[in-house]
């Protein structure tokens, strides 16, 4: 009997009861393995299922992050498709939600950049410098950083701030020059203390040496100093301000100037102002000049919009800045045929 059956103490019975072990110990760490794995399976699945149908909620980008182990830049494409589709709220949500675990110094900043662009361009100006600057502190040489916060400034109308930092950038070696006399340009505009007179002057030698300025010096002229403009008519470029001329009341307009500029002719023609059997180049222009020498009232009239010519992106309104791209004074203006409505200002 003792034959058949070893002597715990014989070293062969230890050696069977230690394979025993290992082979249980295996086998109970193989079917966990794969009942956790079956179950984080069918969490994904679940997870993915609800991806698909676009109700992922914040905590589930922190679990795909720490538990499923997706690369921090797969989590960052997945959350940005919020803020690419406009839902601002939505994005800033996760992007607080990250910040809480995430550890690493690298993809704090850039959860930082992230958030702030959202909140800025959800309208939240304030909370969005607040970030940026947060991120000067430990990164005082962020590029993105500083140039959010250069177009915040000017948002917030605060712009010493914006001075600053455009001479931060310009010691940086970023091409900065358009950007400093724009945000001159904008102080001076500010400026309560200067008289229109004086804006004027000061405006028009700013023009001299500045041709991209234009915009802003007609828009504050038509406004404020409307014979200063028509004696200064020949620094525009009437075609890419046509909207301004087009929406001036006819008791504005100088026509002993207006004759001495084909374009200018064309337009108030268009308008019914001038009566001429003249053409124009301008499609839109020939058309309602047209309409005036028919036998037939047709209601038409035009309409702008405006095109940048840097991102190529159009918009419904001129803006000093392009919404998309931010780029200085780079919308050009498209008119369109349109049904006549009432007669409204340009937007200055």
């Amino acid at each position: 009997m003792n034959e058949l059956f070893p002597n715990f103490r014989d070293p062969l019975f230890g050696i069977i009861i230690i394979a025993i072990s290992i082979f249980a110990i295996s086998f109970l760490t193989y079917t966990f393995g794969l009942y956790r794995e079956k179950k984080t399976r069918k969490e994904y699945r679940k997870l993915l299922k609800r991806f698909e149908i676009g109700k992922l909620k914040d905590d589930d980008f922190v679990h795909l992050y720490t538990t499923y182990n997706l690369p921090f830049d797969s989590i960052l494409l997945l959350a940005s498709s919020f803020l690419h589709k406009g839902n601002y709220t939505k994005a800033i949500s996760v992007y607080l939600t990250l910040l809480e675990v995430v550890k690493d110094n690298v993809k704090k900043e850039e959860l930082l950049e992230l958030l702030g662009t959202s909140y800025f361009k959800g309208g939240f100006l304030q909370r969005s410098k607040d970030i940026y600057l947060k991120i000067l502190k430990f990164s005082p040489r962020n590029k993105n950083a500083l140039n959010y916060l250069l177009l915040i400034y000017e948002k917030l109308k605060e712009y010493d701030n914006a001075m600053d930092i455009i001479e931060v950038l310009d010691e940086l070696d970023v091409d900065i020059k358009q950007d400093k006399v724009y945000i001159q340009t904008l102080i001076l505009l500010e400026d309560p203390i200067v008289s229109f007179e004086k804006k004027s002057d000061l405006l028009l030698k700013l023009l001299d040496e500045n041709r991209f300025i234009q915009r802003l010096v007609a828009q504050f002229l038509i406004k404020y100093n409307k014979p200063i403009l028509w004696q200064n008519i020949n620094k525009l470029d009437i075609a890419n301000n046509l909207d301004l001329f087009w929406y001036l009341d006819f008791n504005d307009i100088d026509f002993d100037v207006v004759m001495k500029y084909d374009l200018l002719v064309q337009i108030y023609c268009a308008k019914g102002y001038i009566k001429e059997d003249i053409k124009s180049d301008i499609f839109e222009l020939m058309v309602l000049i047209s309409t005036k020498h028919s036998t037939y009232e047709v209601d038409a009239d035009l309409n702008f919009e405006f095109i940048c010519s840097k991102c190529k992106k159009t918009h419904p309104i001129f803006e000093t800045r392009c919404p998309h791209c931010h780029s200085i004074l780079t919308l050009k203006v498209n008119p369109k045929l349109a049904k006549q409505t009432l007669n409204i200002s340009s937007f200055l």
